[in-house]
């Protein structure tokens, strides 16, 4: 339970959030927000390729958004994190190829 003697913060105006808003915004690069990207389009991609949620055609596109998106990346970050994300690419084509070969997931 809060102290009561602790004052309370009055909410912050709206000026103040998209104060706030503008100097986090500032900080941001666009290589961060495309690192953060491929994250999330081969978390996706995977996930697509699961037996639960299996969609090829959402695993294609990711694959495809994936090998767009890699090679630009490579000069923006250290050259481990390029061979990583190149290995993620390779590794999602062959669960990709692999789903394929297998067709649909098997029905509960």
């Amino acid at each position: 339970m809060a102290d009561e003697s602790e004052e309370r913060q009055p909410e912050p105006s709206q000026e103040e959030l998209l104060a706030r808003l503008e100097e986090e915004f500032g900080k941001l690069k666009v290589a961060d927000v495309l690192v953060q990207t491929v994250f999330t389009v081969s978390s996706l991609g995977y996930r697509s390729l699961g037996e639960d949620h299996r969609d090829l055609d959402q695993a294609r596109l990711a694959i495809d958004a994936l090998r767009a998106l890699v090679p630009v990346l490579k000069d923006a970050v250290s050259g481990d994190v390029a061979r990583d994300f190149d290995q993620v690419v390779a590794n999602m084509q062959l669960a990709y190829a692999k789903a394929t070969r297998n067709g649909p997931p098997a029905e509960e």
